[in-house]
């Protein structure tokens, strides 16, 4: 029991964290390339899609990191299945504020507006990344650690 939930918490944190470098370092500095009623565009379902495939991560990570903990795996995986689930409350807290204003009805596409909360957007998801980097950096050293 102890090793499937190691392997599914580095599984899922692996898929989160890498997941969530590549928006920031390909996607939405590509999107940001662009002008702004573009990236807004292409924001928003990138943004519905990621959130299917990333919030499910993060708290398979969680519950998995904590499963192993519980069977025996040392507290090293606790600490780093609160990580990564810790991305989940700081999304719906911190982040979807921008996430609703950005998605507001009448919501003037090309403003310089919407290009700071893009920008903003992209800062905040960074740090989701680093948690995300944090976690899988813990469980991968506690798997390969005595």
């Amino acid at each position: 029991m102890l090793r499937a939930a190691e392997f599914l918490a580095v599984f899922a944190t692996g898929l989160f964290a890498g997941a969530a470098l590549y928006v920031n370092l390909a996607e939405h500095p590509a999107r940001m390339s662009r002008d702004t009623r573009v990236a807004l565009e292409v924001w928003a379902p990138s943004y519905v899609r990621a959130t299917r495939m990333q919030a499910p991560l993060a708290i398979a990570g969680l519950l998995c990191g904590c499963l192993a903990w519980l069977a025996g795996g040392g507290a090293l995986w606790l600490v780093a299945g609160l990580l990564i689930g810790s991305v989940v409350p700081f999304t719906l807290l911190i982040i979807l504020p921008t996430n609703h204003a950005l998605l507001a009805p009448g919501r003037d596409a090309g403003s310089s507006e919407t290009r700071r909360l893009l920008t903003r957007w992209g800062n905040l998801h960074a740090v989701r990344t680093v948690l995300g980097l944090l976690a899988l950096a813990l469980m991968a050293w506690r798997l390969v650690s005595p």
